[in-house]
């Protein structure tokens, strides 16, 4: 798998995730990707996905289709 460079990415927590830091926080501004972390470990490893794929997750999710 392919390194991403995180470097510039602008992480941002749900608006639904309240004052706990129990979540995870997203960046959307990187070419081609959508970047997932812990909010809890900043430092930690991130997720990457393609866009579409991220589109189809949040539809699911949307949708309340589970396993998908």
């Amino acid at each position: 798998m392919e390194h991403q460079d995180l470097s510039t990415a602008e992480w941002r927590k749900s608006s639904f995730s309240g004052a706990n830091d129990n979540c995870v926080e997203i960046a959307r501004n990187l070419p081609g990707i959508v970047a997932i972390r812990d909010s809890k470990n900043p430092d930690g490893p991130a997720l990457s996905v393609t866009r579409m794929r991220w589109a189809a997750f949040m539809a699911a999710v949307k949708a309340g289709e589970p396993g998908r």
